[in-house]
């Protein structure tokens, strides 16, 4: 397994292009599939394009202000001092992986855009202070555990509410059969040990990219203590209060929330969230804004590739190419096979089409349908499609964006471990659905 690691590795570090350039090859190819698959003229493809550029600009905004508010809240000193106590129990290279693999799996299961921020915090910092350790593999890491669906996955949340839009067709399907079943929860667990056990065994290569090497603020000069001439502008840009002011309205917004609604964790309360406690404990204005240039740069990759993405989703859906794929997999099912497909086809649509909402929306019903022809269980159905939507993200740089933002790395540089990561939790999460089909 190490050799084919390795391989994989030198081959993807090799071959794979930028996100950016891998973004633009997707577009030409479901560009060229939808006129040669579906029979659409150029035109219509170009339409579908620019009719769906759009549709991500405020989930972009919202990916973006996750990865700024948090990247803000990581360098304040209450954090950063907490980190340093966390890092401090990783005495050597495999300690910090494994660490960083169980603290960033937690996050991710507890709320994917938590983990996304949470894991690629650690993996910095854990690069700062552990020696000799390959800061790709770490980064790597700390992505791998993204695949968890947890209690914020949107899909079997969806289907578990009163009203939702297939309810007609396939009713109310609790979250006890879908996310908090046996099977799942003991497949989750078995991806943690999984996930464990691969990077635990990967060696340090011979040549060692280290975090100095890849950062970019490395080299820049600290910044000069912040003098005071006296003025009132001045004393209000280093003062405690406007950001012990702002701070506490949005604690006090999220209460509020919380005792109206109940507590519903999305992007918008985790974005809120880090928000508020980059406010409260950041000394100043001065300081929180001086933290949020550093973070923007990091967020250039989402502003940019967000719309790309849109494009690709536009013409898959307008195209009929989703529908096409979804079809030639349930030709081919039967109801023990069908959650396997399911999943699969899941999988490979989720690389055109990296938003599982949207997906499922456009694909779901399609699926579901069918599990009801043929009489495959439909919690299962639900959660191969979940599973398979997360799957495939691992080798999807649309999602890993955010954490090669923050770590200052590219996708060539993780992309090679999560090739073999892919497969080992394909096998796991293929095989968990075959054991349930025998089992009946």
């Amino acid at each position: 397994m190490e050799a084919i690691t390795n391989v994989s590795v030198r081959i993807v570090q090799r071959y794979l292009p930028s996100a950016f350039m891998l973004a633009v090859m997707l577009t030409a190819i479901v560009f060229a599939l939808g006129m040669g698959i579906t029979r659409q003229s150029p035109i219509e493809m170009v339409t579908y394009w620019g009719d769906g550029f759009s549709r991500l600009f405020t989930f972009g905004m919202q990916m973006t202000l996750v990865l700024l508010t948090g990247y803000v809240l990581a360098l304040t000193p209450v954090v950063q001092t907490a980190l340093s106590g966390l890092t401090r129990r990783a005495g050597s290279p495999r300690q910090a992986i494994l660490l960083t693999i169980v603290v960033s799996f937690v996050c991710y299961y507890l709320n994917w855009g938590f983990g996304m921020v949470a894991g690629a915090i650690l993996a910095r910092e854990m690069g700062h202070r552990v020696k000799g350790i390959h800061f790709p593999l770490l980064v790597a890491a700390a992505y791998g555990g993204e695949l968890v669906r947890g209690p914020s996955s949107s899909i079997p949340l969806v289907i578990a509410t009163p009203g939702h839009f297939m309810e007609d067709a396939i009713g109310i399907v609790p979250v006890s059969q879908t996310l908090y079943s046996g099977w799942n929860i003991a497949l989750t667990l078995l991806l943690l040990a999984l996930l464990l056990a691969f990077f635990a065994r990967q060696k340090q290569p011979e040549h060692i990219i280290t975090l100095q090497m890849t950062d970019q603020t490395a080299s820049e000069p600290a910044e000069s203590p912040a003098t005071h001439d006296g003025t009132p502008s001045d004393r209000i840009e280093h003062s405690r209060l406007p950001t012990l002011f702002l701070g506490a309205m949005a604690i006090l917004y999220l209460i509020a929330q919380a005792t109206t609604n109940g507590l519903n964790i999305d992007l918008n309360t985790v974005i809120i969230f880090f928000l508020a406690l980059g406010l409260l404990l950041h000394r100043s204005p001065k300081a929180y804004l001086g933290a949020a240039e550093k973070g923007v740069r990091a967020a250039s990759g989402i502003i940019v590739q967000f719309p790309l993405y849109a494009g690709i989703a536009g013409m898959m859906t307008g195209s009929g190419l989703v529908m096409y794929f979804s079809e030639a997999v349930i030709s081919l099912a039967t109801p023990a096979t069908f959650p396997i497909l399911t999943f699969l086809c899941a999988g490979i649509v989720n690389f055109f089409i990296p938003s599982g909402g949207g997906q499922w929306a456009i694909q779901g019903p399609i699926m579901m349908e069918a599990a009801a022809a043929i009489g495959a269980d439909p919690a299962q159905t639900i959660m191969a499609f979940t599973w398979g939507d997360g799957w495939t993200n691992q080798i999807q740089p649309f999602w890993a964006l955010p954490l090669l933002g923050v770590a200052g790395l590219s996708a060539r540089d993780i992309m090679g471990y999560l090739i073999i990561w892919l497969v080992i939790s394909g096998l796991a999460i293929g095989g968990m659905f075959a054991a349930l089909a025998l089992l009946g």
